[in-house]
């Protein structure tokens, strides 16, 4: 009799969910023991474990001695580890987020034995589009999928195809998902009905020939004694996942192919609420990601000493880890919330340190008056800094030209004066140290003692020298040299670094002849040359202008842009509260609902006018609901109602204009001191829009506006966007994972949604529950919020987007100058510049002696990368690392041809 059904045992093990990591990893250890006892003791048993490596090193590091044990198993196929380090959201953090767990997955597990050789993804909250395009370019052809998968799908094997055509061999896990043979087994009697059933039932998807799938097993599952016998008596066999799919070659010819994400209802729940609950974690994600992606790791690379792997190494650790799918989603419990936030600060924190380490390399050849300016991205860059900076004088940059500048803010220079024991005043002093700041001189006359300070010390200073000085003196006066918060204007090349000191104008090299004096410039040192320089910014209590953008505050406090070619979005940034009485995983409505949306109160402060940066704080205060009723008092209220009491919330929006930039920064404010209740963000839409264009995981997903369902979950099309969003001629520049929907003529961004538990069991849009019903009061994220973000209009095509979301994220860095202050300004130097039509630079980091670039073709069309810089050899990588062909490169440039939406990686050296 052929076999019709293969067993694979296994567990779904979700590190860090209803109970903190600790916890759950005191029971994985033990699962552990018994897997390799068991399979020990019976030699047909065979497990997969998961498809991450971070089981075996969680239990590795509790257990080191059964690592040759573990590794038997691998090697002789029974045992299934990796390929993924960690079974991650997709959506939740960045593309190279994405590549790098995946390398570390299949780099442990080689030392193990080696990895599964499938992109196994069976928990996922749906799935990004380029996952197909990330395997096959890791080297694996196969992926093992379970929600998202839309209702076209009716086989249980598919052909997954990328934006740019690459496809791979997807089992799909209908009937059950990764527990779809978990009850075959669960008792003696009647095997053999359960197991007819389950062929029939898996036959209409699979077809009349070949083996059926059983995955055996569910969320922290154990192996069960004796299995091996009991697959006998139904004649059929086990195997691994991998034993099982591997009887394919990967080949997808003839499949049915669906294309790109995979975020559809249909199926099974893909808990998009997720995606906005706790937004604290998404914010600290992707700040973390792009200091370690595209500060830390680039810098070291170009400008570094020594490479400084191991630290790097930490940071991506933590990164990974944090990416998990029950864990930067924030749909555990409050313990799991806090270790994520806590490892992603860490993350966050490496990257800091190793970036600071290679800009204090540069700031020392920098006057110490003076600043280093660096440029993290691969293009040259002119865009407004702002600074500290000492004294008044005009700021030049290295060729001795004025640099634009507005002041913005003067520090006082009277810290303290006041009658005083002069030996209590010397206890203020630590070092060098005082007030903050390091003393620079020290003078006694007519009974006070006066300290200059300054943010450097610049004379030697001993306190022992001060206190024969001290007869007579009853005040004492601290005084700091002027000091100045100033933006300024300036141009940086690309992937590399320039420097400005303040000195007098007789030191300017520039001619005034053929430059003109802007209008509403304050400071005297601020020139700019009216052939290159953009427009000035003007700004009042109402309108911002710098000639790329006008932007209008009405009385309502809502914004009105005129973009350079006439697109017009009026009533934008309408902050619009709502309830939502569902939990972590799904937003929900009360069955009466309660939303606001006018304020009560509206007054708008100019910060400051031009000409190079305005600013205007909005502040509309609202009275919300405090609360959420309790929506399970009785059955016949499925979603309750909104508090009567009210809460009075101030909403500061930040409204600022810079020279240069053809879009509004935003930056929102509010004490959030109310519960169970979403907050959104309203940019109503210059024109009718059917679908929006967002920026994701090394793609630009088009999607509808509705979403496919089927399950009964309700199928919300509200989706996720990484870095932006565009539709119908305006675009968010985003500095995280946002959620956003198109509803009634206009774009809604959540600022935050705010739920008391983990999974509620009677949720009004989701029919069973997604986890435990536990209280998780902080995911009710009261306190402090602060969301920054940009507002775009565009006439033409989301492209014109890609370039302006990139200089939002990815500020210029400013340094104070570490070094003697009789030094020049260093000449600036260019790093490694990227260039072609929709090219984005996502990683440069050194890679045995190489230095590893890889970048993205966000174009539907075929395109050509050029890459310039200091080296001579250049040749082809795949996304772990190893070489491949080499590639021409003449005079320090290299073109690569790079198809519609295509992830390459290459290596270049001198």
């Amino acid at each position: 009799m052929s076999t019709e059904i293969v067993v694979v045992p296994h567990t779904h093990w979700d590190r860090e969910w209803y109970e903190p990591f600790q916890r759950f990893r005191l029971r994985l250890v033990a699962l552990l023991d018994e897997v390799l006892d068991t399979m020990e003791r019976e030699p047909a048993y065979h497990f997969t474990l998961d498809g991450q490596l971070a089981c075996v090193d969680d239990y590795l590091e509790v257990r080191p001695e059964n690592r040759d044990r573990v590794a038997a198993l691998v090697r002789s196929g029974r045992l299934a580890v990796g390929p993924w380090q960690i079974l991650l959201d997709e959506f939740l953090c960045s593309g190279e987020t994405i590549i790098r767990n995946l390398e570390l997955g299949m780099a442990r597990a080689d030392r193990l034995g080696g990895a599964m050789p499938v992109g196994y993804l069976p928990d996922m909250f749906g799935h990004t589009a380029q996952m197909p395009q990330i395997l096959r370019k890791a080297g694996l052809t196969h992926a093992c999928v379970y929600r998202g998968v839309p209702s076209a799908v009716t086989t249980d094997v598919f052909a997954w195809v990328a934006p740019d055509g690459t496809a791979v061999r997807t089992q799909y896990l209908p009937a059950g998902g990764y527990g779809n043979g978990a009850y075959l087994f669960s008792e003696g009697e009647g095997l053999a009905e359960r197991a007819a059933g389950f062929v029939r039932t898996m036959r209409e998807w699979h077809g009349p020939e070949g083996p059926l799938l059983a995955m055996y097993g569910t969320d922290h599952s154990a192996p069960v004694r004796g299995l091996p016998d009991m697959v006998a008596t139904i004649s059929a066999r086990m195997d691994t996942l991998s034993g099982y799919i591997g009887t394919s070659d990967g080949e997808v010819d003839g499949l049915p192919q669906v294309h790109g994400e995979l975020r559809s209802h249909a199926r099974a729940n893909i808990l998009p609420g997720v995606i906005s609950i706790r937004p604290h974690l998404k914010q600290a994600m992707s700040r973390a990601e792009r200091m370690v992606e595209r500060y830390a790791e680039p810098l070291a690379t170009l400008w570094g000493s020594e490479w400084p792997g191991r630290f790097l190494d930490m940071a991506w650790w933590r990164l990974v880890d944090a990416s998990g799918h029950d864990s930067v989603t924030g749909c555990g419990v409050d313990e799991t919330a806090q270790q994520v936030a806590a490892r992603i600060a860490e993350a966050e924190h490496l990257g800091q340190a190793v970036r600071d380490l290679v800009t204090s390399r540069l700031a020392r050849s920098v006057p110490s008056d003076g600043v280093l300016i660096v440029n993290p991205t691969p293009a040259a860059r002119r865009g407004v800094v702002i600074m500290d900076m000492p004294g008044n004088d005009p700021l030049l940059d290295p060729s001795g030209a004025v640099v634009p500048v507005q002041p913005l803010e003067y520090a006082p220079t009277l810290l303290l004066d006041e009658e005083m024991d002069p030996a209590t005043a010397l206890t203020f002093v630590h070092g060098t140290e005082l007030y903050g700041r390091h003393v620079a001189g020290w003078a006694v006359e007519d009974g006070t003692l006066t300290f200059t300070v300054a943010r450097e010390p610049s004379v030697a200073f001993d306190v022992n020298d001060l206190r024969g000085a001290l007869d007579g003196v009853t005040r004492v006066r601290i005084v700091a040299q002027p000091r100045r918060t100033v933006a300024a204007l300036v141009q940086a090349p690309p992937l590399g670094h320039t420097s400005l000191r303040p000195g007098p104008r007789e030191q300017a090299h520039a001619e005034e002849d053929g430059v003109e004096r802007l209008p509403g410039m304050h400071d005297p040192s601020c020139w700019l040359s009216s052939d290159s320089a953009p427009l000035p910014v003007r700004g009042d209590e109402q309108v911002l202008d710098n000639g790329l953008l006008r932007v209008t505050i009405a009385r309502d406090g809502t914004l009105t842009l005129v973009g350079q070619d006439g697109t017009t979005v009026t009533g934008a940034a309408r902050v619009v509260d709502g309830g939502d009485v569902g939990d972590t995983y799904n937003y929900a409505p009360p069955a009466i609902d309660e939303t606001v949306s006018e304020p009560v109160a509206v007054e708008a402060e100019l910060i400051c006018t031009g000409p190079l940066t305005a600013m205007v704080d909005v502040r509309r205060t609202y009275l919300w609901p405090a609360s959420g009723e309790d929506p399970y008092d009785t059955p016949e209220v499925p979603a309750g109602t909104r508090a009567t009491r009210m809460e009075e919330i101030t909403v500061t929006t930040r409204v600022e204009l810079r020279a240069g930039e053809p879009f509004v920064r935003l930056r929102v404010d509010f004490d959030n001191r109310c519960a169970d209740h979403r907050v959104r963000l309203h940019v109503p839409l210059p024109q009718p829009a059917t679908c929006s264009h967002a920026e994701g995981q090394f793609a630009v997903v088009t999607r509808g506006l509705t979403a496919e369902g089927g399950c009964g979950e309700t199928p919300l099309p509200t989706f996720p966007a990484s870095s932006w969003v565009a539709a119908g001629g305006v675009a968010a520049l985003l500095e995280h994972v946002t959620e956003y929907e198109l509803a009634d003529g206009e774009l809604a961004l959540t600022l935050l949604r705010s739920t008391g538990y983990l999974s509620r069991n009677r949720n009004a849009l989701r029919p069973e529950p997604a986890g435990p019903q536990l209280p998780t009061p902080a995911a009710q994220s009261r306190g402090p919020r602060t969301v920054s973000l940009a507002l775009m209009p565009y006439q033409g095509s989301w492209s014109e987007v890609v370039p302006q979301a990139e200089a939002f994220r990815h500020d210029l860095l400013v340094v104070p100058g570490l070094g003697e202050p009789y030094l020049p300004l260093p000449a600036p130097e260019a790093g490694l510049e990227v260039g072609g039509d929709g090219v984005v630079m996502t990683s440069l980091r050194e890679r045995d002696g190489w230095r590893e670039l890889r970048v993205v073709a966000l174009t539907p069309d075929a395109t050509e990368a050029v890459v310039s810089g200091r080296f001579a050899e250049a040749r082809h990588a795949d996304l772990r690392g190893r070489p491949g062909d080499p590639l021409p490169v003449t005079g320090g440039t290299l073109r690569l041809p790079l198809g519609a939406w295509e992830i390459a990686t290459v290596q270049l050296r001198c």
